[in-house]
C-alpha cells in the first residue's frame, strides 16, 4: 500500500489549531470537529482549522494521537522530494557536527549514528539507525510503515550524493512493537529494503559493538547512550564497578578501558548476558576484571553488601510508556535509587538514568532527590545528562527529550 494521496481533510474544533500554528507535530483526536473523506490507519490527511484554514498535512493514525504532522505547508506534496530533502537536511546536520565518518572509517572511528530521530528531524513516527554501512530502518505508525519502500529508494540517493555511492549497501526494515493493533504489526514484516549483507562489529568512540538487528531490542543497540558511556570511563580509573541493567554491556566496556578494577554486569536476561560476554571478549579478549550476573536487578541491589561497590550505573528499561502508569514508574526509579544510595561506598558514583519519555527530568530528578534524602547522605550533581546530538529535540516538541541522567558524587 502507498499513501501518497490525500484521503481526508481533517476540521479542528475552534481554537485546537493554536498548537499547530506553534508547530507541535501532534494533533489529538479529542482536537477533531469533523472528517471529510475515508480515514484508515496510515492515511495522508490535510489539516483545516475551523475556519477553513489549511494547516498541514500528516499521517492518520488510530489512537490517543490521530495525525502526526509531515509538513506545516499546507500545499505540500509527500513526495520523492520530500523525502529527500528531510533526509538530506538530517544527514548534513550529522556531517556537520562531526559526527558522521566514512562507513570504511579507519580502525576505532564512529560508524555508528543515528539519522532520523522522528519528531526531531520532522518525521514522526520513523526511525533510523545506521551501523557502519547498514542503516537500519524502524515504523512506529502505519504512514512511515506504508512509506518504507519509497523512504529507502530516497535514503540511497541521499547517501550517494552527499557521502559517495559506497557508503551505504543495505537498509533493513525491523517492524516495531509500538505499532497501534496486533493486525498492524502482524502486516510488517522484517526484511532488507536495498541490499543485503551480514551484521558486522562497528565502532563507537574505539570500541567494537556487534549490534543485532534481526533479533535485538530497537535496531539492535542502544545509540543514545554514546557520550555518557565516554563518561563513564572518564569517571571509572581504579573503581569497583556494578553495572546493572547492562543489556549488551555497553557501560561495562567503557569502564573497563578506563582502567576499572573490577566491572560486574548485571541483567536478568540470560541472552544479554551472553552477548555482554561477547563483546567484552571481542575488545579484551579473557579479561578477569570483568564478571557477569544473571539476576532480577531490584533482587540484587537489594541482597548485595553495603559498600561493595564505589561506582553504580543504574540504567533500566523505560519503566513507563505512558503517563497512565506513572505512578508506578516514579515508585521504581526511587525504589532502585534508594538502594544505589544505602549500598553505595563513600566517595561513590552514581550514574543514574531514565529513557521513560512519559516521564519528565523534573519528576525524575525528584524521584532521585527523595531516594537520596531518605538515605541520609550527602549527594551531589556533578553532571545532568540528555540524549547525544544525533536525537535531536525539536524546541517544539519537548516530549522528545525523554532520555534523563544524574552523575551523582556520595559522600
Amino acid at each position: 500500500m502507498t499513501n501518497n494521496t490525500i484521503a481526508a481533510a481533517i476540521t479542528l474544533l475552534p481554537r485546537k489549531e493554536e498548537s499547530i500554528l506553534r508547530f507541535h507535530p501532534w494533533v489529538f483526536s479529542g482536537a477533531i470537529a469533523s472528517i471529510d473523506g475515508e480515514v484508515y490507519d496510515g492515511a495522508l490527511v490535510r489539516i483545516n482549522s475551523r475556519k477553513g484554514e489549511p494547516l498541514g498535512v500528516g499521517h492518520w493514525a488510530e489512537g490517543s494521537i490521530a495525525v502526526r504532522m509531515l509538513s506545516f505547508i499546507s500545499n505540500e506534496e509527500i513526495d520523492s522530494s520530500f523525502w529527500e530533502a528531510r533526509l538530506s537536511a538530517a544527514l548534513l546536520l550529522r556531517i556537520r557536527a562531526g559526527l558522521l565518518r566514512s562507513a570504511a572509517a579507519p580502525e576505532g572511528e564512529n560508524n555508528v549514528y543515528r539519522l532520523i530521530h522522528g519528531e526531531g528531524d520532522q518525521l514522526p513516527g520513523l526511525i533510523i539507525d545506521v551501523y557502519g554501512n547498514t542503516a537500519v530502518m524502524q515504523a512506529h505508525s502505519m504512514g512511515m510503515h506504508y512509506s518504507r519502500e519509497i523512504i529507502a529508494t530516497a535514503l540511497v540517493r541521499v547517501y550517494a550524493e552527499l557521502c559517495g555511492a559506497d557508503t551505504l549497501s543495505a537498509i533493513y526494515y525491523k517492524s516495531s512493537s509500538t505499532l497501534p493493533t496486533r493486525t498492524a504489526r502482524e502486516e510488517c514484516e522484517d526484511g532488507f529494503l536495498y541490499g543485503h549483507t551480514e551484521a558486522q562489529p562497528v565502532w563507537e568512540n574505539g570500541i567494537k559493538f556487534m549490534p543485532d538487528w534481526l533479533r535485538g531490542q530497537k535496531t539492535g543497540f542502544f545509540v543514545d547512550q554514546r557520550d555518557n558511556r565516554a563518561l563513564v570511563e572518564h569517571y571509572a580509573k581504579d573503581r569497583v564497578l556494578l553495572n546493572a541493567f547492562c543489556y549488551t554491556g555497553g557501560f561495562s566496556l567503557y569502564a573497563l578501558r578506563g582502567g576499572a578494577q573490577q566491572v560486574d554486569s548485571l541483567d536478568s536476561s540470560a541472552k544479554a548476558m551472553y552477548l555482554t560476554e561477547e563483546h567484552v571478549r571481542l575488545n579484551f579478549g579473557d579479561c578477569p576484571q570483568h564478571h557477569d550476573i544473571t539476576q532480577d536487578a531490584f533482587e540484587y541491589l537489594e541482597q548485595m553488601p553495603e559498600h561493595k561497590y564505589d561506582m553504580i550505573i543504574l540504567d533500566p528499561p523505560a519503566f513507563a510508556k505512558h503517563r497512565k502508569v506513572l505512578r508506578n514508574a516514579l515508585i521504581g526509579y526511587r525504589r532502585i535509587n534508594a538502594q544505589a544510595f544505602r549500598k553505595i561506598a563513600p566517595g561513590g558514583i552514581l550514574f543514574t538514568f531514565s529513557c521513560s519519555q512519559a516521564v519528565s527530568r523534573e519528576e525524575f530528578r525528584l524521584a532521585v532527590f527523595t531516594a537520596a534524602a531518605a538515605s541520609g547522605r550527602h549527594v551531589r550533581i556533578l553532571h545532568q545528562l540528555t540524549q547525544p546530538l544525533d536525537h535531536a529535540v525539536s524546541i517544539y516538541h519537548p516530549e522528545g527529550e525523554y532520555l534523563k541522567g544524574l552523575v551523582l558524587a556520595v559522600d
